[in-house]
């Protein structure tokens, strides 16, 4: 029997393994939520396949993410990755990557860590939504406006309240698989 998954995942093998194994799945480890929050802020104005796509390619030029290394990054290195055809070669994302990194390691030892610090604006867990067609999902909330303005005021970058939701969405801090999608009840 075929599995019922959300709508906007059907018809691509790669949309739908990441669907069935990732989006949506609660993480708490800061480096995963920090590669989602660097491919969420490429994906700012494109399509996420286009970023699923090219993930691998992310991994191998963003040093497996690693945000102590980006951190570092230089003015040779973002001419590097401007010249990488496999990666999104926008300047400001890019440096935004670097920024951001500093950022993230600063709130870190503010709050022990970046897991800690984005997870209380959901008190800890999951909001589980009743979303009946993706469609309906909202694009913002309250709490992402929250959170974005939060992050932009620690001196983040790229983390408008669009991009601070479909983070929350693939990191599972809200459920927003439709009701009807067999991971609504696993996540």
């Amino acid at each position: 029997m075929t599995k019922k998954r959300c709508g906007w995942c059907e018809g691509d093998a790669l949309y739908e393994a990441y669907h069935d194994t990732e989006w949506g799945v609660p993480v708490y480890d800061d480096a995963t939520l920090f590669e989602f929050l660097i491919l969420e802020i490429f994906q700012a104005g494109l399509s996420w396949i286009t970023i699923l796509r090219k993930r691998e390619n992310f991994r191998q030029a963003f040093d497996d993410f690693d945000y102590h290394k980006i951190a570092q990054y230089d003015e040779d290195k973002v001419q590097e990755l401007l010249q990488n055809e496999g990666i999104i070669r926008n300047q400001l994302k890019i440096r935004a990557s670097i920024t951001n990194a500093q950022a993230f390691i600063q709130l870190q030892k503010e709050f022990g860590s970046f897991s800690k610090y984005i997870w209380s604006f959901v008190k800890g867990k999951p909001i589980k939504n009743k979303v009946k067609n993706y469609k309906e999902a909202p694009a913002t909330t309250a709490i992402s406006d929250q959170l974005s303005k939060d992050l932009k005021k620690r001196g983040f970058k790229f983390v408008g309240s669009t991009v601070i939701y479909a983070h929350m969405q693939a990191t599972g801090m809200v459920n927003d698989h439709e009701i009807s999608c067999f991971r609504y009840n696993e996540v």
